[in-house]
């Protein structure tokens, strides 16, 4: 193990762990949205916004997010539409992610007991205060497991991003091997910078879980 090596390069693995959490992060936001607005069109079987939900859902979770990248990336510049790898990266993994995160909304949403919701219009509340205030917070909590393995699945999901020249981890480990053959270096500094990414993720979802479970949510 070349100890200068990794020292002299670690600057970088920086940088480029800064621009995978950046676009990641992006990306999960907006793909958390993406999940809900599609949880509630399947939840309140909303016509033909249904159908097309599904649609998405298929078609995003039964495709890889690197063939995602590619369409967006290198397909849609041929009918004007060009975008930059960053906008494309968080946009791929927003596509991908979303039909994850609606999956894990609905499932939390058709747990609750629909007696919850018939109990809430019976005490005069509308069927948005219903939802906000009585079914949702019951339904998120019983998604925190999936919602936080999503989250850490769409991290992951990051290392394709190199396949359109993204300078995230992964491009610059292979960049690295590429130019200097060090491969058990360049890849330590992988993992390693990826468990500082993921580690925190998966600690703090645990603890959410826990919470959420003593406090009568989730179980």
């Amino acid at each position: 193990m070349n100890w200068d090596f990794i020292l002299k390069y670690l600057p970088l693995y920086e940088t480029a762990a800064l621009l995978t959490v950046k676009i990641g992060l992006i990306g999960i936001a907006l793909s958390i949205a993406v999940g809900f607005l599609c949880a509630a069109v399947l939840y309140f079987k909303v016509p033909v916004l249904r159908q097309i939900v599904i649609v998405y859902i298929e078609i995003s979770r039964n495709t890889p997010l690197l063939i995602q990248l590619f369409f967006i990336y290198y397909a849609l510049p041929k009918v004007g539409i060009a975008m930059s790898a960053q906008l494309c990266g968080v946009i791929g993994l927003a596509f991908l992610g979303g039909s994850y995160m609606a999956e894990a909304f609905r499932s939390g949403l058709e747990a609750v007991d629909p007696i919850q919701n018939e109990s809430a219009l019976s005490l005069g509340m509308e069927r948005s205060q219903a939802l906000r205030y009585v079914i949702l917070p019951q339904a998120v909590s019983i998604s925190v497991p999936a919602f936080v393995a999503n989250i850490i699945f769409l991290l992951k999901e990051t290392s394709v991003f190199s396949a359109i020249s993204l300078m995230d981890l992964m491009f610059t480990a292979k960049d690295l091997i590429g130019q200097y053959y060090k491969t058990t270096e360049s890849l330590f500094l992988l993992v390693v910078f990826y468990l500082i990414i993921l580690l925190p993720v998966s600690i703090l979802g645990s603890y959410v879980e826990r919470r959420l479970r003593y406090a009568g949510f989730g179980s």
